[in-house]
């Protein structure tokens, strides 16, 4: 048991109730709340100065806090992760929502990239919150590679999957690279591509590079190793992370100060940096996973909350994620099932489609 839960345990009913209460209403309507509100809503008949000691109480424990300019109090981070991980409430998928989001999917369309382009528009839209999702890696065994040189400074990369799936990459290649080189470095790739996808491929080159560097003329395997970090480090990911609903932490009652942090959030993720990371949030388990405020170095500049469960594959394998960015004071009730049902939903169709 954590430290947080057994704390709440430790509670008598009348704290637990004050600061269920506390949390509960900063959710509803981002105010601090005051001892006279709560007088009106506790099960229990208590005064308010017997209320006032009991969230004075609280705000030592680290869990409350009381912003200079009221009464009333506001759980901080950690009294959020405690909310969430101990007394959280989580409701049903409402049907209409439900609804929203299967329109969405449909199972008899093969363009994977514009059904999860749809997913993350309707999450947007009935969470009211910025959502994320990522896509899964191609994992299509590679049928066929080439290079082809543009320029001095830029060549492009031809990759064939065997699903008849195409793409194009243009990169830098290293200094003094030729045509012929090229054709060298594309036969050895192609030599050892058969039946393996791309990240399996990579592990091959590693593996070949090392046993036959003698053997590999010197610049068609400075391009082999400089192509094969491009395809996995600084260029595009395999991966393709969707964001959609960035208005909706744009309102019109945010102030420079969240202006700044949102757009700061939002540059990282434009740029796709740790994208990795966001799957391997995930990776713990299947489930969804709650990230508050600076819990996740991914998302500590801009204040918010991430809500995120992965998708899996027929094998049970996760290939990608689904997400909600908004406000800590987040309806976790509300998005936490929504996301939930999001996930396995995306997960089943794709597994029927492979």
């Amino acid at each position: 048991m954590s430290d947080r839960t057994s704390l709440i345990t430790e509670m008598n009913d009348r704290s637990r109730e004050v600061f269920r209460k506390v949390v509960e209403g900063y959710l509803e309507s981002g105010d601090p709340v005051g001892s006279r509100s709560l007088t009106r809503t506790l099960d229990e008949k208590v005064s308010a100065a017997t209320i006032r000691n009991v969230m004075s109480d609280l705000e030592y424990l680290g869990l409350l806090d009381s912003p200079h300019t009221s009464a009333g109090r506001i759980p901080t981070q950690l009294g959020l992760r405690m909310f969430v991980d101990g007394l959280l409430e989580v409701g049903k998928v409402d049907q209409s929502d439900r609804d929203k989001i299967e329109e969405t999917v449909n199972p008899n369309q093969n363009d994977v990239g514009a059904t999860l382009d749809r997913v993350g528009s309707v999450l947007s839209g009935i969470t009211h919150g910025a959502s994320l999702v990522l896509t899964p890696k191609h994992e299509a065994p590679v049928k066929h590679i080439d290079f082809v040189s543009l320029d001095p400074s830029r060549a492009l990369v031809v990759l064939v999957f065997a699903d008849g799936h195409v793409e194009n990459r243009v990169f830098t290649p290293p200094v003094g690279q030729t045509s012929s080189s090229m054709r060298e470095a594309a036969n050895f790739l192609n030599a050892l591509a058969q039946g393996k996808t791309l990240s399996e491929l990579r592990r091959s080159v590693e593996i070949e590079i090392k046993s036959r560097r003698q053997e590999l003329d010197t610049l068609a395997a400075e391009l082999i190793e400089n192509g094969d970090a491009f395809w996995e480090g600084e260029g595009p990911q395999n991966e393709r992370l969707i964001v959609r609903g960035r208005s909706n932490l744009l309102g019109a009652g945010a102030d420079d100060g969240d202006l700044s942090r949102i757009r700061s959030l939002f540059d990282d993720l434009e740029q796709k940096r740790d994208i990795a990371e966001f799957l391997e949030l995930t990776e713990d388990g299947d489930g969804v996973r709650i990230f508050i405020g600076s819990e996740n170095k991914l998302f500590s500049l801009s204040g918010s909350s991430l809500v995120v469960s992965p998708y899996m594959n027929a094998e049970r394998k996760i290939i990608g994620a689904v997400g909600v960015i908004g406000p800590t004071r987040l309806n976790y009730g509300r998005i936490v099932p929504i996301v939930d049902y999001t996930a396995q939903l995306v997960g089943k169709i794709l597994s029927s489609k492979s």
